[in-house]
């Protein structure tokens, strides 16, 4: 098998490359074998011209109702008696290109698309017909595709949403679009694609060649228009009549700048507000208009002059950019029934690109008329304290309340008390005047204080009351007499030594003097010459009470009954007489107490208890077993015996035993 080549003619197997199938197409029969001095020159053309022997070139999207011829394989050894026999085998071999055996014609029974497949590599043999033996040895060969132009172009991506800023100069890249194209871009211009705008003009322009969206037109208001439809158009062919194209839609949108400054839509607002609106409270809103969004239309607000201007604030509402009237102090109709402030509102983010557009603020006036409200009557002042001494008699005017109806119709008022504060009815008022007087007597050792709540009434509305608290502090004067603190009984040893102390007493006073208690300490006068026990007032309100005498016996008087005067410093002296219980013990020589039971004076002078519990103590030994089931009843006698003893003797005591 041999090759052709641009110079010679080898002898072997001939691939007749005349892109026959394009031939065919535009009407020209392919070559035949009688032809073969033109089919030489042709060829031999054709290598000067770059050809290459090993490839066939098909056409794509062949349409024709004939299979389309490829090319044909002729072997030197072929003197066409039908000897030789052609082979074709490889990528697409009878399936999508045939051979003619006997003649070699390789025809395409398959429609073919560059897109799916750009080539297929073929091995042809030629072979004895009769013997089946190689004549040529194998040979490969490329069988190409030829593209068409049987693509448009295509916006994979699309449809497109972009943005710009409104007022962007003319030029202003909005965003850049790519068209695909299945096309062979190596060849021709099917590949070749130009953009243009079919619908957006004169706002937008394409780059013909970049796809890049430009503004056509600077100062586009996005308050006038915030949105554009633009529809691209990409065609393939460099544009050119005949070229296939694609279209696609982009959305753009004009953002927000801050280029408009805040209007107040009018001039002049009023308000009102009730005279006892709270402090805090809202009184009402303003609204600097803007047409811009977002942050550029973000204000703040500020009352900027007015009268009073601490009677009001201003703050921004941010989430609508309001601003909202709020109550500093409280309000009284009858002092100033109308203010008039002006207030400011701006920008608060402002881009230097538009100050021209300018001034970013704006002002206005608002009027706050104030409401009149029928208020409560009003005391003269906030509460009052009152000191009255305890003795004040009963009716006597410890204060005097004045409350006032506020509002312009100054009605009449009547006063009372809130009887929750006063239950015990300590106190009454007349209801015309407001005079508080005493209802009954006071007593500081009893309340030393009363917090009364006194009520105000309009006589034509009673649902209006005010109140006033009114604290009224008890004074102390000396009504009450000292007294002993603890207890009023005393012990004495029989041993005991004249001047010796037998016990110190002290008193109290349910008065409180200014100055402090003192108290004085004396015999009462009854007892003044008691020769047994005398009172020492040791000057710090207390008082030592010491013997007289020695040789106390409690079998001759075992108790002592000692009147002591107790006298305080007020005026009018106060005093008392409490009376000593004093008993008469036995001791040991160290003065602690062993007994201080008195004997009964029914027994013998020589049989005391002592002696006589000797001597049961012995009977109970002696008896043993036999008296201890009736032991309990025994203690029971003994008891009774000591209590009947006990009354024995205080029932004989003597009247000039006392002292």
């Amino acid at each position: 098998m041999g090759t052709y080549n641009a110079s010679t003619c080898i002898p072997g197997l001939h691939l007749f490359l005349y892109l026959a199938s394009l031939l065919h197409v535009f009407g020209v029969q392919p070559v035949t074998a009688t032809e073969n001095s033109q089919h030489h020159e042709v060829m031999h053309h054709r290598v000067k011209r770059g050809w290459v022997w090993n490839q066939f070139f098909v056409l794509e999207e062949y349409t024709g109702s004939e299979p389309l011829y490829v090319g044909k394989l002729h072997s030197d050894m072929d003197k066409g008696e039908g000897s030789v026999r052609y082979i074709l085998s490889g990528d697409g071999a009878g399936t999508v290109f045939t051979i003619d055996d006997n003649t070699g014609d390789i025809h395409a029974v398959q429609r073919l698309d560059r897109e799916e497949k750009t080539h297929y590599t073929l091995r042809a043999q030629a072979l004895d017909r009769w013997t089946g033996r190689p004549m040529e040895p194998e040979s490969e060969f490329i069988i190409k595709i030829q593209d068409i132009n049987d693509n448009e172009p295509k916006f994979l991506d699309g449809p497109y949403v972009a943005s710009v800023p409104e007022m962007s100069p003319m030029g202003t890249s909005v965003i850049q679009l790519t068209a695909s194209d299945a096309d062979d871009p190596t060849y021709g211009n099917s590949a070749r694609v130009v953009y243009s705008i079919l619908q957006g003009q004169p706002y937008f322009s394409v780059e013909a060649r970049t796809g890049i969206i430009r503004t056509a037109l600077s100062n586009m208001d996005r308050e006038v228009k915030d949105g554009y439809q633009v529809v691209v158009q990409a065609k393939d062919m460099g544009g050119q009549m005949g070229g296939l194209s694609g279209t696609t839609t982009v959305n753009i949108t004009l953002t927000d700048v801050n280029d408009n400054p805040p209007r107040f839509p009018h001039r002049l607002y009023q308000m009102t507000v009730l005279e006892t609106g709270l402090v805090g409270s809202a009184v009402g809103r303003i609204l600097a208009e803007d047409a811009d969004e977002g942050i550029n239309a973000e204000l703040s607000y500020r009352i900027i002059d007015g009268d009073r201007m601490n009677t009001f604030d201003i703050v921004t509402d941010n989430s609508n950019q309001v601003g909202i009237i709020i109550l500093k102090e409280p309000l009284d109709f009858e002092t100033k029934d109308s203010y008039t402030l002006t207030v400011e509102g701006t920008n608060t983010h402002l881009d230097l690109r538009f100050l021209n557009f300018g001034p970013f603020r704006d002002t206005t006036r608002v009027v706050v008329s104030v409401e009149d409200v029928d208020e409560p009557p009003q005391f003269e002042i906030s509460f009052y304290q009152v000191e009255v001494y305890e003795d004040v008699a009963v009716g006597t005017t410890i204060q005097t309340v004045s409350a006032k109806d506020p509002d312009a119709a100054n009605n009449s008022i009547r006063y009372s008390i809130d009887r929750s504060t006063d239950p015990t009815r300590f106190f009454f008022i007349d209801i015309a005047s407001g005079a508080l007087m005493i209802a009954k007597p006071l007593d500081r050792e009893q309340f030393s204080w009363h917090n009364i709540t006194v009520l105000a009434m309009e006589m034509k509305n009673p649902t209006q009351i005010g109140s006033v608290s009114v604290t009224v502090k008890v004074l102390d004067i000396n009504d009450n007499a000292p007294e002993f603190v603890k207890d009023r009984e005393a012990y004495i040893c029989e041993n005991a030594k004249p001047g010796q102390l037998i016990q110190m007493v002290s008193a109290v006073d349910l008065d409180n003097p200014q100055g402090g208690h003192h108290f004085y300490y004396s015999l009462a006068p009854e007892a003044a010459s008691n020769p047994n026990f005398t009172v020492r007032d040791n000057q710090d309100n207390t008082a030592w009470i010491l013997t007289r005498r020695a040789g106390f016996k409690h079998q001759e008087q075992g108790t002592y009954y000692l009147p002591i005067l107790i006298a305080d410093s007020g005026l009018p002296m106060q005093s008392s007489t409490s009376t000593l219980t004093i008993r008469v013990c036995g001791c040991d020589p160290d003065g602690n107490v062993r007994s201080c039971s008195v004997e009964a004076y029914s027994l013998p002078i020589s049989l005391s208890r002592g002696a006589l519990i000797a001597i049961l103590g012995c009977i109970f030994i002696m008896l043993g077993k036999y008296v201890y089931p009736y032991s309990h009843m025994l203690r029971t006698i003994g008891r009774y015996l000591f209590i009947t003893e006990r009354q024995v003797i205080v029932s004989n005591v003597s009247p000039t035993k006392l002292l």
